[in-house]
């Protein structure tokens, strides 16, 4: 898992409550436990117009040049802008991975599905919760900005500046934020112990022989 760090992205706003990781990332497209293959179909059924298939490159598909993430000015966005709920419905990892595929390193929202919150935890992706009220500011600024909107995301100072300077401070506990600052997840934490646990496979083999005994 890559470390985390502070950087300043372009936030694309997608207006929606209650996005479901079936939208995030179609069902059809959850046959490969690879963590790459995903960002093309990113909310597929939102993107294009045609019916997603496998094995379909984007250059092949119709494009729904409605849909936020298909417009000029949010090309390159890092930051997604969503409404409450987000990542609701089933517990795919794979929503988390497409989203990073796509580019995306944080998603903010007033509120996370919990699964899919801990699963971006596990991936390195930052979801950022803040109060509805300020991210309905958010949209109404980004709505009005004649320029791109960007965000800087502090990690470590738990805060997210806005263009005008404004700082907007977010909550996360200290074991998740020292997890993406360290770039560590669960097998990198225990690989850190790796002496630790040869030292108590070697005593435990000691003072219990009889279990590690061939008896075939």
């Amino acid at each position: 898992m890559k470390a985390f760090e502070k950087f300043t992205g372009l936030i694309a706003p997608m207006d929606r409550a209650n996005v479901d990781t079936d939208q995030i990332i179609p069902k059809q497209f959850l046959k490969s436990i690879k963590r790459t293959g995903f960002g093309d179909n990113l909310f597929d059924a939102w993107r294009y117009l045609d019916e997603g298939l496998m094995n379909k490159s984007p250059n092949e598909r119709r494009i729904n040049h409605d849909f936020v993430l298909n417009q000029s000015q949010y090309q390159g966005a890092s930051i997604l802008l969503a409404r409450t709920n987000f990542g609701c419905g089933s517990s795919r990892e794979h929503a988390v991975w497409a989203l990073q595929e796509y580019g995306f390193t944080c998603v903010i929202a007033p509120a996370f599905a919990d699964i899919f919150y801990n699963n971006c935890f596990k991936n390195g992706l930052l979801p950022i919760a803040l109060k509805e009220n300020i991210v309905s500011s958010l949209f109404e600024e980004i709505a009005a900005s004649a320029d791109s909107y960007c965000l800087e995301v502090d990690l470590q100072e738990q805060r997210v500046t806005k263009p005008d300077g404004t700082a907007l401070t977010f909550e996360i506990a200290p074991e998740r934020k020292a997890s993406l600052l360290s770039g560590l997840d669960e097998i990198g934490k225990t690989l850190l112990r790796q002496a630790d646990i040869k030292a108590f496979e070697e005593q435990h083999t000691k003072a219990q022989p009889w279990l590690f005994t061939d008896h075939s």
